[in-house]
This record gives C-alpha cells, sequence and structure tokens, in this order.
C-alpha cells in the first residue's frame, strides 16, 4: 500500500475493533483538589525497567486538560461487572464521582471500589500521538484488590473472557454422579451423625473431581467443601480414581502433576497403596493453609488463571500428606479419608469422602473410620444396583 494512500476511518476503527481491549480508568486529583476520572482504552505496559505504563488520551479530552494538572494519576482496572460504573465515566456533563466509592493511593490518587487493580504513576512525559497524547507514567505502587475477570470492549460493546477450558462442563458423568449422590444421600447423612464428621461424594468429570453431595455431622451441609466445589486431579490428588485404571492412564493422570522424577516415584506408590487397601488417607494440613478458600476461586464461574495456579500451588504444598505410614502408638490428625466406588466396568466414577474427623484419632480409631466408610460403599453399591444405577463398591 502506497504510504501516502489515505485510510478510510471507518475502515479503520472497524478493523481494529476485531482487537479486543481491556478497560480502566484514569483517575487523578486535579489542582482544584477534586477527584477526576476518565475511561481509557488504550493502557499498555511499556517497561519493567524502569516500571513504566501509558495511556492515551484524545487531545481534545477536557477530562485529560483536568487530569494532567496533576503529578500523579492512577490506572483503575475495571471488573467485568463494572460496567454501570465505565458508563459513569464515560457520560458528559455530569459529576462522574456522584455516589462513587473511593479511596486515595498512597500519593492521593482515587482508587475505584471493587477494581481488579490499581497503579498510580508520576507522570513522566508527554508524547505526540496525531490525534491523541501518549503519556507515560512512572509505576509508584500499584496492587491487585479483586483477582477476577476484567472488564473488555470488543466491537463497541463491553464484555468479558470466557474460559470454558477452567469451568466445569455439563458433562454426562457429573449428571450421573448428581444421580448417585441423591441415590445414597440418606445412609452418608446418618454415618456423618454417627461418625461426627463431614461426608461427601466425589464424582470424576473429566480431569476434575466434583462434591456433588456434602452432609454435615450436625445434621447440615458441613463446614469444609460444599456442593459443586471442584478441584484438580493432579497427583497426588486422584489416586482413588486411578488404582483400577491402565498404566496409559495412570501415565496421563502422573504427567499432570509436572513433577520430579522421585515426587513421580511417590505419587506410583500412592496409587499401590490405595489399591491394596482400598482407600486413600490424607493427614491435616497446616492451619495457615485455606483450602476452602481456594476450592472457592477455583470453582467460581469467573475462574482465572490465577486460581488454577493457587490450587495447583496448594496441592503441591500438601502432597507429602497424602498415604502417610501410620505407626502403632501414635496419633494422628486427619484431613479426609476416601473410598472408590467403582462401576461394573471397572472405572471408579464416584467415591465417597470422610473429612473433618476429630482430631488425635490412634490407628484403631482409624482402621474403624475406614470399615464404616467401606460398610457405606458397599450398602450404596446395592442401593445403586437397586436403582438400576451402575456402580459397585469397592472391596478390601
Amino acid at each position: 500500500m502506497d504510504s501516502q494512500q489515505s485510510i478510510d476511518p471507518a475502515v479503520f476503527r472497524e478493523t481494529l475493533g476485531h482487537y479486543p481491549t481491556g478497560v480502566a480508568v484514569i483517575t487523578a486529583i486535579d489542582e482544584t483538589g477534586e477527584p477526576v476520572g476518565m475511561v481509557i482504552g488504550s493502557f499498555t505496559s511499556v517497561s519493567l525497567d524502569p516500571p513504566l505504563v501509558a495511556y492515551l488520551p484524545m487531545r481534545r479530552s477536557y477530562t485529560y486538560s483536568r487530569l494532567r494538572t496533576s503529578r500523579y494519576f492512577c490506572v483503575n482496572v475495571l471488573a467485568a461487572d463494572q460496567q454501570e460504573l465505565c458508563r459513569a465515566f464515560v457520560s458528559r456533563g455530569a459529576d462522574k464521582f456522584a455516589g462513587v466509592r473511593w479511596t486515595p493511593a498512597p500519593a492521593g490518587s482515587p482508587v475505584l471500589d471493587g477494581v481488579v487493580s490499581w497503579i498510580e504513576c508520576e507522570a513522566e512525559r508527554e508524547l505526540d500521538g496525531g490525534d491523541h497524547y501518549i503519556v507515560l507514567g512512572r509505576v509508584r505502587d500499584l496492587a491487585v484488590v479483586r483477582p477476577t475477570l476484567p472488564l473488555l470492549f470488543f466491537q463497541g460493546g463491553y464484555g468479558r473472557f470466557s474460559l470454558p477450558s477452567l469451568t466445569a462442563p455439563a458433562d454426562p458423568d457429573l449428571i450421573e454422579g448428581v444421580r448417585m449422590a441423591e441415590a445414597v444421600r440418606d445412609r452418608l447423612e446418618a454415618l456423618a451423625r454417627d461418625v461426627g464428621a463431614d461426608c461427601s461424594v466425589l464424582a470424576k468429570v473429566g480431569d476434575e473431581a466434583v462434591f456433588v453431595m456434602t452432609a454435615g455431622r450436625d445434621g447440615g451441609r458441613g463446614g469444609g467443601a460444599a456442593v459443586g466445589h471442584r478441584i484438580p486431579l493432579i497427583p497426588p490428588l486422584g489416586a482413588v480414581f486411578h488404582a483400577d485404571a491402565d498404566e496409559d492412564e495412570v501415565d496421563e493422570w502422573l504427567r499432570r502433576g509436572q513433577a520430579s522424577d522421585r515426587e513421580l516415584a511417590g505419587f506410583r506408590r500412592n496409587v499401590e497403596m490405595v489399591r491394596d487397601r482400598g482407600y486413600s488417607l490424607s493427614l491435616m494440613p497446616s492451619a495457615r493453609l485455606d483450602r476452602v478458600s481456594v476450592m472457592n476461586d477455583y470453582s467460581a464461574a469467573d475462574v482465572l488463571p490465577i486460581h488454577e495456579r493457587r490450587i495447583r500451588r496448594m496441592i503441591a504444598e500438601t502432597a507429602l500428606l497424602y498415604e502417610p505410614d501410620l505407626e502403632a502408638g501414635r496419633t494422628y490428625d486427619l484431613h479426609s479419608i476416601v473410598v472408590p466406588v467403582p462401576s461394573p466396568d471397572g472405572r471408579t466414577r464416584i467415591a465417597l469422602r470422610m473429612s473433618s474427623l476429630p482430631p488425635g484419632a490412634d490407628i484403631e480409631t482409624i482402621d474403624g473410620w475406614v470399615d464404616r466408610l467401606k460398610s457405606a460403599a458397599c450398602a450404596a453399591r446395592r442401593t445403586l444396583e437397586d436403582r438400576g444405577l451402575p456402580a459397585r463398591a469397592a472391596t478390601g
């Protein structure tokens, strides 16, 4: 194309409109001491060393004429559920901060409530960018406030990311798992009351385990994982679903762990132990580890890659707590006992789980809990067969 050839503005906008951009509100305190803010879709990172960012306001923008009177400005990255806030700052003439809650960043720039993150900068330089300015800012402070999906602008409208690879599908295994769980609910609720623990049913759905039923010791739903919580089957998690699997499937499961050769050998040992004993056992992790909060984030509709990384890190940090060798004369604080319930084809699609167990248990007490959960699995198998649902309990 001839460098002098004119570009049709409509074609220019339409073509670039196929590229989605994040949405941010640039805020500052102007020379009169009043807060000022404008919506920007052109915010970008420029440099790590030194830490520089940039945004591109229009030359004729009245709001920018106020923003540029401040030495500092703050980039507020909007969340996907903040479209109304975005529209308020796009509107002309009105007091854009009316009814908007905010707190000052260290240098005084407004940080809007509910944003994903904020980045406070010192204005570094203003460059020529045609009908826009290119405003460089040196980052002085920043923080992630709410790690959730950001607001996007695409082809004239606002929207959000869709991350199907990180969301629980409407899988037939999930539907079957829910049906099986309902069939054994009464029995598990009775077991939870008798033992003084929480009981639940896990269903294998793809590469994840989903809680499809929970029963609390007090007759409620339990104080830990909730129905709908899901967790990736990354070694050592998932040994009960792979104890009867073929070697190729076990190898595929092991690869998800991204572990060292020594760790992989330990995970193979775990599978063998579960296969021999007929159950999986894990010890209580540190009280500092908020497993429920991590599962909440991973199971949410707006799950992000950061949530997947956090749950992977949690699993890795607790890997040594699975399938311990218990010694006579000692007591243990258990995190969970899980018993597989294989289907007639030998593949385990659901499992029964007992958690929130009384602390300080000796081997005899633990063996008693295991026997109770195995008995529940056997009884569940009979109930499921009577109702025509395809499952048979594990033996051993």
